[in-house]
């Protein structure tokens, strides 16, 4: 089969399309012919080498995708060939096939087009064990996003528009603003213009914010830690600024708030049923439009390195999508 093949680590990632052999589902697996898959910063992190993991090289890059079910695992009961489903893995998703367990497979509602469903899982997953799992958010708290209009940012700001926040979005440019507001943040904060406590403390009244979900770390983190109300949870969800922050306890004592991390893959491997209810849940909110993925761009897979650079420049918007096979498109070499 074809694929996109990672054979080293480097800051400028060592990817080209070649010819590998087609994964062999295990008992539990489902094979998928991959149709759309998704970019995501993790992706390029580990192509990179700078991820928690590193995938024995040569590797497939990609975590997640969407399409049919080709063949199922002796133990799989909940798909069928034929299926449409979303499916995820720690990598493996920029491929004509990818292999993923069924605890990470979730099946789409009728309405849902692959180019969508490739953006939910990670995204979505993220934000909502976030959200929901670790920071408890309530409807009418005040939630503030960093790195707002990346992935699971845009996410995490759809999310907590849905579940009654008032939804405060960070991001580091003003042409970013729109999309953020069109998935329902009432108020931008561009963080590298503004001074971000200030803004903070003059939209809460002072109060400073409930919830706080940080993929920048650095100097976003460290404001922060100083403007959460009494109470509060900051999430830290990954460094994009390259600056792992630390926080000095006399300021969660301070204010009774507590700092929780969310590494929603190793809890989704930890508690595989409870993850796959929820992604079937957060689907099945998509498909009743009441969730709203953005896919900022489809392009298709030959055109891997032009997303990476999107995500590398902080330019990209929502979710970025590699088109991998088209409806009724056979794989080219089959199943070798």
């Amino acid at each position: 089969m074809k694929a996109i093949l990672c054979a080293s680590f480097a800051d400028e990632p060592q990817l080209q399309i070649g010819e590998t052999i087609a994964p062999t589902p295990g008992r539990h697996d489902v094979e998928v012919a991959v149709h759309a898959a998704a970019v995501s910063f993790m992706d390029l992190l580990m192509a990179q080498g700078r991820y928690q993991m590193r995938p024995e090289l040569p590797y497939v890059p990609g975590t997640d995708a969407a399409g049919v079910v080709v063949s199922v695992g002796a133990k799989v009961t909940r798909f069928h060939v034929g299926d449409r489903v979303a499916c995820g893995n720690w990598h493996g998703a920029w491929a004509e096939r990818m292999v993923a367990p069924e605890s990470s497979t979730v099946p789409l509602p009728a309405g849902v087009d692959f180019q969508t469903a490739a953006a939910v899982r990670y995204a979505y997953g993220t934000a909502r064990y976030a959200l929901v799992t670790q920071a408890r958010l309530q409807a009418g708290e005040t939630l503030f996003v960093t790195g707002a209009a990346g992935g699971v940012g845009l996410a995490a700001v759809d999310l907590g528009r849905h579940l009654g926040a008032r939804v405060i979005a960070g991001v580091g440019s003003r042409d970013k603003a729109a999309v953020v507001r069109d998935r329902g943040a009432e108020h931008v904060i561009v963080y590298t213009e503004e001074v971000l406590r200030e803004r903070i403390r003059s939209l809460t009244g002072d109060r400073g914010v409930d919830v706080c979900l940080d993929h920048v770390g650095g100097d976003v983190f460290a404001a922060m830690a100083r403007s959460m109300a009494w109470g509060g949870r900051l999430v830290p969800l990954g460094f994009a600024c390259g600056q792992i922050p630390s926080v000095a306890a006399n300021l969660p004592l301070l204010k009774n708030y507590s700092v929780v991390g969310a590494y929603w893959g190793a809890w989704a491997e930890r508690h595989p049923r409870e993850s796959a209810a929820a992604d079937e849940a957060l689907m099945r909110l998509v498909g009743t439009g009441e969730l709203r993925p953005h896919v900022g761009r489809t392009m298709s897979w030959e055109n891997f390195a032009v997303a990476l650079g999107l995500l590398r420049r902080r330019e990209a918007q929502g979710r970025v999508v590699l088109q991998v096979l088209q409806p009724g498109q056979p794989l080219n070499g089959g199943s070798s």
